[in-house]
């Protein structure tokens, strides 16, 4: 990772030429991109265009005040934190600009040690947020441990090459079928790079409003297109500093796509509304069950960003063709749907696996889940208190009549 996760875009203001050029210089030394305003109206209008992460502002200014600043910082960036920096400091000042929504309070003289300290300390509250809200992200679907079952050779070559990947930062592609375990995967790579106290941030491409795609992703500033009543994150900044998924990438339309390979190849992301860029440090790892190739020869996927996207490919195998993992599998979601730490060995005879094995399951892992599921819901007592409960009813449950499309995707990672 690199040091663009503490680097936060600051607007400095103050009508003292001497200051604005010792900040011009000692600010980018911090790490941070700057904006340096003389008076409170060129602050205004630099407010308009750019979304920062933090405001040092001097109060006493001629015309326009630093509380002017501040109130307007309030009305079209309320996320922007406000430090206070006056010459003329009291205790009803600092008193009176906590109260306004103000991060903090340095009077005049300022340290550069202090302003270093402050600007840290936004910088780390900005990373428990992106960390807070990937994290509600990840509880709002019900997973279990991030663990890959399987000891096939086909999942042992998948097992070795998460191994190799995961340590770098390249980009990777996941390929396979619908309910082969794609987020799975992607979470394993996370889990095992230096990324993995960080962010993992998955994104459905597929799922996302055509119309408000490019604000999900680069987010956008308070009144940029209708609707747009508070700015708003997108999910590439908050992955800043780990990993963002993006599933389904083949859904992505040639106009995102675009941006999509010019935030690849600069690492800077745009907000909607915003007249400047910012550098974030994120992992990117894609998946998709589409043949990207064949998009890219009919037109409708970039060869560009294939290229960019490939580093790494990651194939992964349908259930059919790993039908030796299907017992170990059965029983990990059966003991998760059961919600027990643990199950009897025995829970499946080897009658119900070979019943289990000789079925295609065209919509994998994620079909195997549901229909366990099922089984579940309508015996789960009885399968409790006796395993063979479940061999005498596997019968009964048509695995023909299964859709694939309807399993729950968030079972097991699937």
């Amino acid at each position: 990772m690199s040091n663009s996760v503490n680097k936060l875009r600051v607007l400095f203001v103050d009508d003292e030429a001497a200051i604005r050029e010792v900040m011009r210089i000692e600010l980018p030394r911090m790490g941070h991109d700057v904006t340096i305003c003389e008076d409170g109206q060129s602050a205004l209008t630099a407010l308009d265009k750019i979304t920062f992460d933090a405001a040092i502002v001097d109060l006493r200014m001629p015309g326009l005040s630093g509380w002017d600043v501040v109130d307007h910082i309030n009305k079209v960036s309320p996320e922007t934190e406000v430090i206070i920096s006056t010459g003329h400091g009291s205790i009803d000042e600092a008193i009176q600009a906590i109260r306004r929504g103000a991060y903090d309070f340095l009077p005049k003289p300022c340290k550069l040690i202090d302003i270093a300290t402050v600007l840290q300390k936004v910088a780390d509250k900005r990373s428990l947020q992106n960390k807070n809200y990937a994290l509600e992200s990840r509880l709002k679907s019900v997973e279990g441990p991030c663990q890959i079952v399987g000891e096939t050779p086909p999942m042992m070559r998948v097992k070795k090459l998460i191994e190799k990947i995961a340590p770098t930062d390249s980009t990777a592609l996941i390929l396979g079928e619908t309910g082969t375990g794609k987020e799975l995967v992607a979470r394993r790579v996370h889990d095992l790079s230096t990324r993995a106290s960080m962010p993992f941030v998955p994104v459905n491409c597929g799922a996302l409003p055509e119309n408000l795609v490019e604000s999900e992703l680069f987010g956008h500033r308070k009144g940029a297109f209708t609707g747009a009543d508070t700015p708003r994150k997108g999910l590439i900044e908050i992955a800043n500093g780990g990993t963002l998924f993006l599933d389904e990438l083949g859904e992505l339309d040639k106009t995102m796509q675009v941006k999509l390979l010019r935030f690849l190849e600069s690492g800077e992301v745009r907000r909607v509304g915003d007249s400047e860029t910012f550098h974030v440090d994120v992992r990117i790892v894609c998946a998709t069950n589409r043949d990207l190739k064949e998009m890219v020869t009919e037109g409708t996927f970039r060869e560009d960003l294939y290229f960019r996207v490939n580093t790494f490919e990651i194939n992964l195998p349908a259930l059919r063709e790993r039908k030796g993992d299907i017992p170990e599998i059965s029983r990990v979601l059966l003991k998760r749907h059961l919600k027990k730490d643990s199950i009897p060995q025995d829970i499946l005879s080897q009658d119900t696996i070979e019943i289990l094995q000789e079925y295609d399951w065209k919509g994998n892992v994620r079909e195997l889940a549901n229909a366990l599921e099922h089984a579940v819901i309508l015996w789960g007592s009885a399968i409790q208190s006796d395993p063979a409960f479940f061999d005498s009813h596997v019968c009964w449950f048509d695995c023909n009549q299964l859709d694939p499309g309807h399993g729950r995707e968030d079972i097991a990672g699937y």
